[in-house]
């Protein structure tokens, strides 16, 4: 005996509250698997209501309609079972569900035991876990089926379900399922993009299937869904200890697809497909960002980008993403469909099919505009490394002076002060107001375009505050605020090689500088506040592991990464700027999460406005 099943997983890049389109994503889903001739398919964690509906989850009639899409849904499907995601109210309460249904019939609902309550999730807001083991009965299209712990078979073969944290727990739904003699899992999941987190979901999979020893199958959702979060859409199946199948993740797709056909009694014959590989730290992060503009912008209904292009690092990577944006998206998906989606079809006869790399420069020359905006302070080394950048890749590219601006404004100041600004003693003021100057105009020049206007700022200063509240944080989104500054600068000059965008070459051989200063003052950022690799070391500590000062300093006195009496100099000023700056992070653009963690108290890291500045704790390092 050899009984076998064809199993379909596939992602789909769904909208909050996008009735229609989430369903048309669900029902190519089904067809495609059908054409594939699978016997199950299992479709992402709440993909008919899209994951990112925040508190709307807590009103009763988002989970109405979503129950009221089930009948439409099950006319599709015929001749195949479906798993598919939504919220349930059920008793005053509303749980996390996977409706299964099986040849136009529901056969049940599973409802999450585990809630993800870290990081970015917050499901405890909005959802109620299940009892382990606890079944019920809802009514569904008119019948009685069973919710909470259901499992179900198909040809035979005993199937359980496990919604995304579900299966990161000790205690995990899947250890009573083996007791049962569940030989086939589905994990549907919502879990956000992280560099490198592919590797820990591949090893939970693999694992799964081997301690278990049945078949798991996992499934994320696809794209930036919400706004700040991105999903890889990855797919992954695996038997008994063996990766089977796993998908292209990170497409510009709306839907992903893959199959495999699984022999339960005899393992051996089932054939491993594994022609994608997984992709390194770098390739993550600009796969992941693409994704993120190309979803934003679409979604939004913008007609591009505007980006003020100083010519440092971060302006410089904002633009390269949106170059490569371009050129991803057209390889993946074709001229004309890239065009559709970006709700850019007015480009079309614009474009050459046969000439694909001069359409994508013309594609971007008409959604990105950059604009050096310089004043007295500025240099020619920076003003050349944009005008180069914006040129190679094709982008609009203008230049304007804003001096006149700044002098306005400070001749204002002035006549009420009655007295002159000057540098020894209104430093901070004169450079903000620089930053501030460019803001108004950059602005309207995005606005005209009906364009997103790009905020340049990264973590880094997102930790200690060095940004202009108003000026360089102006800004729709900012898409490199979720990642450090040390990163950055390593991915540009990878950038420049390996994605071979060599125009980088001018940026990656100066040195970071605000530009704010005189020019006899040698402005430097890392003068200015610490070297980026020892601030990456401090914030991870500070932040991320959450330790007190003399902590950080316990932990990074052997590394040697600077003699001690810098490095207690360094934690103090992170600690103090950390504190003091809180105001600017409540302020920051949307921004997509990117790492392991990030600064945006609305997603990930909650801190006080006001508070006594680590004062205490500042001095026992001091004393230390």
């Amino acid at each position: 005996m050899n009984t076998s099943l064809i199993i379909a997983g596939a992602t789909v890049n769904q909208k909050p509250l996008d009735w229609e389109g989430n369903l048309y994503n669900i029902a190519e889903a089904i067809k495609a698997a059908k054409q594939e001739k699978a016997d199950i398919i299992c479709l992402p964690e709440l993909c008919i209501t899209g994951y990112g509906c925040e508190d709307l989850f807590l009103s009763t009639w988002v989970s109405e309609t979503a129950i009221s899409k089930i009948p439409e849904i099950a006319l599709l499907c015929e001749n195949i079972t479906v798993l598919v995601g939504l919220p349930i109210w059920f008793k005053n309460h509303n749980y996390n569900c996977t409706c299964v249904i099986k040849d136009k019939k529901v056969l049940g609902i599973y409802a999450k035991q585990f809630l993800a309550n870290d990081g970015v999730h917050y499901e405890t807001r909005w959802f109620t876990p299940w009892d382990a083991g606890s079944i019920n009965h809802i009514s569904i299209n008119g019948s009685l089926v069973p919710i909470g712990d259901f499992q179900f078979k198909v040809d035979g073969i005993l199937c359980g379900i496990e919604i995304c944290e579900d299966a990161w727990r000790s205690n995990r739904p899947a250890c009573r399922m083996q007791e049962k003699g569940v030989r086939l899992i589905f994990n549907p999941s919502a879990s956000h993009f992280a560099i490198g987190k592919s590797v820990q979901r591949e090893k939970l999979v693999v694992d799964s299937s081997q301690l278990f020893e049945c078949a798991y199958v996992y499934v994320n959702l696809l794209g930036n869904e919400a706004g700040k979060i991105i999903y890889d859409g990855e797919v992954l199946i695996a038997q008994e200890g063996r990766l089977i199948q796993q998908n292209r993740k990170l497409s510009f797709q709306n839907m992903n697809l893959v199959t495999a056909e699984i022999h339960f009694d005899n393992p051996k014959y089932t054939v491993a497909d594994l022609s994608y590989k997984r992709i390194d730290r770098y390739e993550d992060f600009v796969s992941a960002v693409t994704l993120g503009l190309f979803d934003y912008m679409r979604k939004s209904t913008s007609k591009g980008f505007v980006l003020s292009l100083s010519g440092g690092a971060d302006s410089s990577s904002c633009a390269v993403l949106v170059a490569e944006m371009v050129k991803r998206g057209v390889e993946e998906l074709g001229l004309t469909v890239f065009l559709e989606k970006i709700n850019r079809i007015d480009l079309l006869d614009k474009v050459d099919q046969k000439k694909i790399e001069d359409s994508r420069k013309v594609i971007i020359a008409h959604i990105l505009t950059c604009v050096y905006q310089a004043t007295k302070n500025s240099s020619e080394e920076t003003r050349k490394s944009a005008e180069s950048l914006a040129k190679s890749i094709g982008a609009t590219y203008f230049e304007w002076n804003i001096d006149g601006e700044v002098s306005s404004y400070t001749d204002k100041i002035e006549s009420v002060l009655k007295r002159k600004l000057t540098w020894e003693e209104n430093d901070i003021a004169l450079q903000n107001i620089q930053a501030r100057a460019r803001s108004p105009i950059i602005w309207m020049l995005a606005n005209i375009h009906q364009a997103l206007l790009l905020t340049t700022s990264n973590r880094s200063e997102g930790d200690v505050g060095y940004a202009t509240m108003d000026g360089d944080t102006s800004g729709s989104l900012a898409p490199i605020a979720g990642i450090d500054k040390y990163f950055l600068l390593k991915w540009l000059k990878w950038a420049e090689i390996h994605l071979k965008y060599e125009a980088l070459n001018y940026v990656n051989n100066l040195t970071p500088t605000a530009e704010l200063r005189p020019k006899s003052s040698d402005q430097t950022d890392e003068d200015d506040l610490m070297p980026y690799k020892i601030l990456v070391e401090i914030e991870k500590l500070a932040i991320y592991r959450h330790l007190s000062p003399l902590v950080v300093y316990q932990q990074l006195y052997d590394r040697k990464l600077t003699d001690n009496h810098s490095l207690k100099q360094y934690i103090v000023k992170f600690y103090q700027l950390w504190a003091r700056n809180q105001w600017k992070r409540e302020r920051i653009a949307p921004a997509f999460h990117l790492d392991d963690f990030n600064v945006d108290p609305r997603t990930w890291c909650r801190f006080p406005i006001l508070s006594s500045g680590f004062e205490k704790e500042i001095e026992d390092l001091k004393n230390y």
